[in-house]
């Protein structure tokens, strides 16, 4: 299995059209994410499956219960692979009740990678970043969603607690020397597969190559040593 999920940040769908026919050879899997749904919406999905790509739309529902269901019932009708939900227990509920029996595998929305410890007391919190983490990881399990988006840097510890059936699926990859971006819990591709991530979403290190395919492939190749 090509663990590899390219997340398609992008501004136009014309933008992202040209990273998939850069990376379709060697990539399967395509993120799509609130920027390019907000400009391209299910047309730009539904443009991906029938090239035979599969999606994860990461849109990160967070609404009343009955909005969720809802939305999430529309979104196991497309043929979507993966899709997040805040990992609030009412949330949660309401996204499994939403996909029925389809094939649609939910993933809870732990804690933001842009997230960091000293970040907690303007949110609110008054806890510690891995009480939050715990907390969020036990409500999910509880839910019953299929998996959870985690930091490269938590995913060992989670993948222990969870075991081996559940999705984790691991942003905030970059290879050593990569620009981290935004990002502030990072690890290399090849540490957090071997940490027990199921897919890695990587974007501006293929996105913005020279070349997205050899990008593409350069981490493929980290992965397999």
């Amino acid at each position: 299995m090509n663990p590899i999920i390219i997340a398609l940040d992008c501004e136009t769908a014309a933008e992202a059209r040209g990273i998939v026919d850069a990376t379709a050879d060697e990539i399967t899997f395509y993120k799509v994410g609130l920027e390019l749904y907000t400009v391209a919406g299910m047309a730009f999905v539904d443009e991906l499956l029938g090239r035979g790509k599969k999606v994860f739309l990461d849109l990160k529902f967070h609404d009343i219960g009955e909005t969720v269901k809802r939305a999430v019932r529309q979104v196991a009708k497309s043929g979507v692979s993966l899709l997040t939900v805040h990992a609030e227990p009412e949330v949660m509920r309401a996204a499994v009740e939403g996909r029925g029996s389809s094939d649609l595998k939910l993933l809870g929305v732990t804690v933001l990678t842009s997230i960091a410890e000293s970040d907690l007391p303007a949110m609110g919190y008054t806890c510690t970043l891995a009480e939050l983490f715990a907390l969020r990881v036990k409500n999910a399990m509880e839910a019953g969603v299929d998996g959870l988006v985690c930091s490269p840097l938590e995913v060992g510890a989670l993948r222990v607690q969870v075991g081996p059936g559940k999705i984790l699926v691991t942003p905030g990859v970059r290879s050593a020397g990569a620009d981290v971006g935004d990002q502030k819990r990072v690890a290399t591709p090849a540490a957090a597969m071997a940490a027990g991530a199921s897919y890695l979403v990587v974007g501006r290190q293929v996105t913005r190559a020279a070349d997205p395919g050899a990008a593409a492939r350069q981490i493929l190749a980290e992965i397999a040593l």
